[in-house]
């Protein structure tokens, strides 16, 4: 392992522990936490070897997390517990469409006993998570502020919604996840147990600055540090010629380590991995569809006017005339550009001339083949304020997902690739708009990186797109609230990129159908109505003489309803969860769908640069 001086890292603006440069993030309350069990976990015979990312096959983790951007933030206790939590609601659910993930924004916010993003409790979290419902993070977004540096808790902080030049708000209802039992544990045997009967569990560290310089293999730290200043999840156990380990994740991207997680020795307590440990288990919240009603009470709530100012459509003078005015009508995100330098790359068969139109089924949909789900994450482009970034939410959608098909879903966490890096570098427009054959051109030239790079912050950069605003990475302290922290963050350049062979266009419900079956979900325009904006489930209609595309969704399948003989598109959305279906629509096929069939697109994923490899991912 590479061996780095505190004083050399530092010098080189290196991440180095909390404990190090600052004060834990994770720190360890006086006060008793009444912990909630019903029935005590019995021991049972335990495999060898056992991750839960891999399960017979299937992933069961749910995305990875970067608490130190959009700058510095102490949120590991609030990543562990929500984390670990989403994991258990995945494995509770099968693994079914959709993924949840829960938000660390709103316990930053709202656990008013612990500090936010100067520290807190993964134990104390859980115990948040059963007093109060909780929401996803596309109704509360991570900020990396908390409520002792500017971000209070408030309705609005715990779901919100915008729209340009208007404030943004609370909305109607939405979607609540909770904590049913929870407690804590310590010892080997006790977090196999739980680890393997339930799911990932969270655990205090002492993260010392050799873990922080850690880039592989099987962690074992001489210094004999006892300090816990870090929470992180253990997602399961595991031996290498003859050493037995913990696997890991942590919440320092997945630039750090061996993609975001480590190994580290078990049975030894080596940097107090067994000495202070915490489970929940969920409630069953998503079999009836739980949600919150907003009461008028809570919209009105003073507390909300910190969080909710007008959301300005952001001037671009670049962005071209032909752009469908926000003034007319609040949706529109799709503007063509005309400065592609490749436009097309087409180095292979396509699939509708590969795939016959009457060998494919009458139902098929990526969110469930063969009772797995490869859609990524749902997003939302609309917070935290206003912005017109569907084409890069469509196209970074669509191609993480055929990423995950292409690694058949058992990546180390579900690929999410970063729309905000796109917009960052005007891959193909701005929050002004703009065209997902540039995204995908990007992709070609330079390759995508994921999630963990920057964070989505709905904004134009001011300035040129440098390295930062690719991919960085921030140490503490956490600035105060009028302070950006931005003097300690840094660009990082050993991200993994995603890359694509191909990338096309077409139109036609015949092309669409063979492009999705062979390859995986496509990005769309459509002509995204005051109707369309209301909907709230169903097989969506609607006709219009002249729709004009002003919104890019992703199409993700397709299916048969037998009650109306109707044919319909399964359509991904970029307006959260609490819109449609839990972020997605049904819309019918062939007529009266708002000129869906007309301008798609899509990209063939490669691991490398200009790679002309190629697989059916249809087995």
């Amino acid at each position: 392992m590479r061996k780095i001086t505190l004083a050399v890292a530092l010098f080189l603006g290196l991440a180095y522990s909390e404990a190090v440069i600052d004060k834990p993030c994770r720190i360890k309350h006086d006060r008793p936490i009444k912990t909630v069990e019903k029935k005590r976990l019995q021991s049972v015979n335990l495999p060898e070897t056992f991750v839960w990312n891999n399960v017979n096959g299937v992933n069961y983790l749910t995305n990875m997390k970067n608490q130190h951007i959009p700058q510095y933030c102490g949120s590991c206790w609030a990543q562990a517990a929500t984390s670990s939590l989403s994991d258990r609601i995945k494995i509770a659910r099968k693994a079914q469409w959709p993924d949840v993930n829960i938000s660390p924004q709103v316990l930053l916010s709202c656990s008013s006993s612990d500090e936010g993003c100067n520290g807190g409790y993964a134990l104390s979290g859980y115990e948040y998570m059963h007093n109060n419902n909780i929401t996803d993070e596309t109704c509360s977004d991570y900020r990396a502020r908390g409520h002792t540096n500017g971000l209070d808790c408030s309705p609005i902080v715990q779901c919100k919604d915008c729209h340009p030049h208007e404030k943004c708000f609370v909305p109607d209802e939405y979607y609540v996840y909770r904590v049913d039992e929870f407690g804590e544990l310590k010892g080997e045997d006790a977090m196999m147990q739980e680890i393997y009967q339930r799911g990932p569990i969270a655990c205090g560290i002492a993260a010392t600055p050799e873990l922080h310089n850690y880039q592989g293999g099987i962690f074992e730290d001489k210094t004999g540090s006892t300090d816990i200043n870090h929470d992180i999840s253990v997602v399961g156990y595991g031996a290498e010629n003859g050493t037995k380990y913990w696997v890991v994740r942590n919440s320092w991207g997945s630039s750090w380590g061996e993609n975001g997680f480590f190994r580290v020795v078990r049975g030894t307590n080596n940097i107090m991995i067994e000495s202070d440990c915490a489970w929940a288990t969920p409630a069953d919240t998503w079999t009836s569809g739980e949600k919150h009603i907003t009461s008028q009470e809570e919209k009105n709530d003073p507390r909300n006017n910190k969080d909710n100012s007008v959301s300005p459509y952001p001037q671009d003078s670049t962005t071209s005339s032909s752009f469908l005015k926000e003034q007319t009508h609040h949706l529109g995100c799709s503007v063509k550009k005309t400065d592609l330098l490749l436009g097309e790359v087409k180095n292979r068969i396509m699939a509708w001339d590969e795939v016959k139109h009457s060998d494919l089924p009458a139902n098929f949909d990526w969110r469930n083949v063969n009772g797995t789900n490869y859609a990524s994450w749902t997003f939302n482009q609309h917070i935290p304020v206003y912005c017109g970034s569907c084409w890069a939410q469509a196209s970074t959608s669509s191609l993480a997902d055929r990423f995950n098909i292409l690694m058949k879903d058992l990546n180390p966490t579900p690929i999410a690739l970063n729309p905000q890096m796109i917009v960052n570098c005007r891959a193909g427009g701005s929050c002004n708009g703009g065209d997902p054959v540039g995204v995908y051109e990007y992709a070609y030239l330079h390759g995508i990186p994921d999630s963990t790079c920057v964070v989505y912050v709905a904004k134009n950069l001011d300035h040129k797109c440098t390295d930062m605003d690719i991919c960085k990475d921030c140490k503490g302290p956490a600035p105060d609230a009028d302070k950006d922290g931005q003097e300690n963050c840094w660009a990082v350049t050993n991200y993994k990129r995603y890359y694509v062979s191909d990338y096309y266009s077409f139109s036609g419900a015949e092309k669409m159908k063979a492009e999705i079956y062979k390859n995986g979900p496509i990005s769309c325009g459509i002509d995204a109505t005051d109707k369309m904006h209301s909907y709230l489930g169903g097989i969506f209609s609607e006709a219009k003489s002249f729709p004009e595309i002003n919104h890019i969704i992703s199409v993700a399948g397709w299916g048969y309803d037998e009650a109306t003989k109707t044919e319909y598109w399964i359509v991904r959305n970029s307006w959260g969860t609490y819109w449609g279906e839990k972020g997605w629509m049904r819309i019918k096929m062939h007529s009266d769908n708002l000129a869906i069939e007309t301008d798609c697109n899509a990209a063939i994923p490669s691991y490398t640069k200009h790679s002309a490899s190629h697989q059916s991912f249809i087995q």
